[in-house]
Parts: C-alpha cells; sequence; structure tokens
C-alpha cells in the first residue's frame, strides 16, 4: 500500500470515518511499524491543534497569502486534475497552522505590549495624581500648592478626583496666585462637560477680582451664553470693584 493511501487512512481513522477491514489494517500497521505510527501522531497532532485553536477572523492580507500558497501546491501537482484528500489535507492543514499560529502570535504579542504601556502609564498617572494630591493638601505652603497645580496643569490627562481637587483651589484657596493656577490647569481641561460645568458655577461664586476678572474672560473665550445673566449680576453688585465690572459689562456685550 502506497504512503498517500496510508495518510489518507490514518485521516479517517482519526476523523473516526474508517469501518471494517480498513479499520484492521490501520490498526495492525499502528501495531507493526513505527513509520506509521510516526505518521499517526504527527497527523492526531496538526489535527487536534487545528480542532482545539481558537476561533480568528483572519486578516484580508492572511487569507490571500492562503490562497496564494494553496494554488502555487495546486499548480506544482498538475497534471493531476484534483488533489487527493490526504494531500489537499496536509497542504491546507500546514498553511493553515502557519496562518492562524502567526496571527495568534502577532496578536498576543500586540497585546501583551499594549496592557504593558497601559499598566505603565496607570502607574505614572497614580504616582503623579498621589504627588499633587500631597501637594495641594499642604495647608503650610503656597508654594507646595502651587507647585501641585502646576504638576495638574501638565497632565495630559485628568479624572474626577483631580478637577475636584483643582475646583477646590479655585475657590476657597487663600492664596490669589494658587486660584489662578487652578483656573488655568481646569481651562486645559475645559473641552470636558464636568469641568465646564465648575468653571460656570465658579463665577457665581468666585469673589476674589483677580479671579473673577480671569473668568468672566474665559467664560468669553468658550463662548459660554448662559453665564450672561451671572455676568449682569456682577455688575448690579454695589460691593464689586470697578474693573470687575467693567470686565462683565464687556463680558454681557460680547456673548449677548
Amino acid at each position: 500500500m502506497d504512503e498517500e493511501k496510508i495518510e489518507a487512512m490514518l485521516i479517517d481513522y482519526i476523523d473516526g470515518m474508517l469501518t471494517g477491514e480498513e479499520q484492521r489494517q490501520i490498526m495492525h500497521m499502528l501495531s507493526t511499524r513505527k513509520d506509521v505510527q510516526r505518521r499517526y501522531l504527527e497527523l492526531k497532532q496538526v489535527m487536534d491543534a487545528m480542532n482545539n485553536a481558537t476561533p480568528l477572523e483572519p486578516s484580508a492580507n492572511l487569507q490571500a497569502n492562503f490562497n496564494r500558497v494553496l494554488q502555487q501546491e495546486i499548480r506544482q501537482h498538475k497534471p493531476v486534475i484534483s488533489l487527493q484528500r490526504s494531500t489537499f489535507y496536509r497542504i491546507a492543514a500546514s498553511v493553515a497552522l502557519l496562518i492562524v499560529g502567526g496571527g495568534i502570535g502577532v496578536w498576543i504579542n500586540t497585546y501583551y505590549k499594549q496592557q504593558v504601556q497601559l499598566e505603565a502609564m496607570r502607574r505614572e498617572m497614580d504616582a503623579t495624581k498621589h504627588a499633587l494630591m500631597t501637594m495641594i493638601g499642604n495647608p503650610q505652603s503656597a508654594s507646595q500648592r502651587l507647585q501641585g497645580v502646576n504638576v495638574a496643569y501638565k497632565m495630559e490627562r485628568t479624572d474626577d478626583e483631580i478637577v475636584t481637587t483643582l475646583v477646590r483651589a479655585m475657590n476657597e484657596d487663600p492664596n490669589t496666585n494658587v486660584r489662578l493656577a487652578a483656573l488655568e490647569a481646569l481651562s486645559k481641561f475645559r473641552q470636558q462637560p464636568h469641568v465646564r460645568k465648575a468653571l460656570i458655577a465658579s463665577l457665581a461664586i468666585q469673589k476674589d477680582p483677580v479671579v473673577q476678572i480671569a473668568l468672566i474672560r474665559l467664560m468669553i473665550d468658550m463662548k459660554e451664553k448662559e453665564v450672561v445673566n451671572q455676568l449682569q449680576r456682577i455688575t448690579d453688585d454695589a460691593e464689586t470693584l470697578p474693573a470687575v465690572k467693567d470686565e462683565a459689562h464687556a463680558g454681557i456685550l460680547r456673548l449677548s
């Protein structure tokens, strides 16, 4: 019996498709021939790997490569009109394993790198956040609080806790420079809805005239028309400094 016939029978035997005489022939060869045993183990390993592999949708390039290699193999076997099942299975299995294995390898490698980068960014964010919180929360040193706010300003991303800390500094810090720095840091993230809302709310409660002027100018820059009523109240307040009233009046004219 030729090698290809044996291989085809081995594939059918692994698939549980052999019956009767052919099954007895294969079992006899497996018990008496080491070359058949070796080929059986090789085929079993390939077929098990294919059956147990996690489904992976190949990219267009991978699919094209598979088709190209398969067509090359078919041309090399001319003038045979059709491939025997064992030959086709061997070609398809080999190429498929290369594609699936390579695809999984690339995916795992990319996923691993992304996870490492994300973890590094997370650790850096946590360390930076801890440092700025400690500095901003230092009641004894305005320079430390100012440095903490500057750290926040340099960050590319922020979260709710940092925003809350900056808003508190903008509205409550006893030092004008710290308040202004907090306002500047928040203005960097003004496209975020919760930051925008906090900036608008601050205009109604802010009492530091320097910060009031900076806030009014920011509202004008943001084209925030809903603060017009607040600006009117500022101009009507007898306790408002003239410089702030002038800024508020200019804001009303520009936003109305």
